[in-house]
């Protein structure tokens, strides 16, 4: 639905649109959920809002002016290695065999889709 737009809006103000969106949609969830944790939790959430779901879905509808679609997203796959590295650096958590092998598969996935792109 946002590649029509992309050529015409900005990325960012595509994101706020959507974001406006879910936002209302999720409302509801105030009044049924726990969130007796938040306040200790807030800055480290406001963190991570911050850069890998603002900055990193902006960044990707931004994308969608340079490829397609599809290439977008497989490319935008390499999400959760990050969070294997980042949890690796900062928590000191070791990821397992299978885990290794999930990731070497998504990068494989990523290099033969950008190089597909390329041609």
């Amino acid at each position: 639905m946002l590649k029509k737009h992309v050529k015409t809006y900005n990325s960012s103000m595509l994101m706020f649109h959507q974001m406006i969106i879910v936002t209302i949609l999720l409302t509801p969830v105030l009044f049924f959920g726990d969130f007796s944790n938040l306040k200790s939790e807030l800055p480290l959430l406001m963190l991570v809002a911050i850069l890998t779901t603002a900055i990193g879905h902006t960044m990707m509808v931004n994308s969608f002016k340079h490829f397609s679609i599809s290439t977008a997203s497989i490319i935008s796959s390499v999400q959760p290695i990050f969070g294997i590295i980042i949890a690796y650096l900062f928590v000191n958590e070791i990821p397992d065999f299978n885990t290794f092998i999930g990731g070497s598969l998504i990068l494989l996935t990523v290099i033969i889709e950008s190089i597909r792109s390329k041609k």
